[in-house]
């Protein structure tokens, strides 16, 4: 069975950084998923950036939705998923109407393929390092799209945690165990 590590923090809190050296250094081949979209030059340059920080050795898969169906076709021995917050993003985008969010359908679509997402990881034989922002230390947003946002990314860190092996607090850099 897979052991899932699942590696929080908020923006520019050394995530992504510490989910590949925790990679790198396992010597094991490593399959990359990748959340994030292109919809403008200053995010194509992004990905571009992440791209090059990683060995060519590793596969990259770009699953911006819909991961759960791929986990299977994965033949590496690890997985960094990065990241949750974006594909969180990625499935609340189709949820919108006016810069308003129809909360209900979009909580259930958030739950069901947190839940595939967890069914298909649960079948596999890899370790996997999820990567997701938390963004329940701040303030309350002050837009209903925003709140319907940070419930749901927060639904979905909580119910990876329940489910991971480890879970790993990322400060200034610093990481802080917080499970496992």
């Amino acid at each position: 069975m897979s052991k899932i590590t699942l590696i929080l923090g908020g923006a520019r809190s050394g995530k992504s950084s510490h989910a590949l050296k925790l990679a790198s250094e396992s010597q094991k081949s490593v399959t990359f998923i990748a959340t994030a979209q292109a919809f403008d030059d200053e995010m194509s340059a992004r990905i571009q950036k992440h791209k090059a920080e990683r060995p060519v050795s590793w596969e990259t898969l770009e699953l911006p939705l819909h991961i759960a169906p791929s986990v299977s076709q994965i033949k590496s021995d690890l997985v960094i998923l990065d990241c949750i917050t974006l594909w969180v993003t990625n499935l609340l985008m189709q949820f919108v109407n006016d810069d308003l969010v129809d909360e209900a359908p979009f909580m259930q679509a958030s739950q069901a393929e947190t839940e595939k997402l967890l069914a298909a990881i649960r079948n596999t034989e890899q370790d996997w390092l999820i990567v997701s922002n938390e963004v329940g230390l701040s303030l309350v947003p002050p837009y209903q799209m925003g709140r319907v946002y940070r419930d749901a990314l927060g639904w979905v860190n909580q119910r990876l945690a329940q489910e991971a092996d480890k879970v790993l607090f990322m400060v200034a850099g610093i990481q802080m165990n917080i499970k496992g």
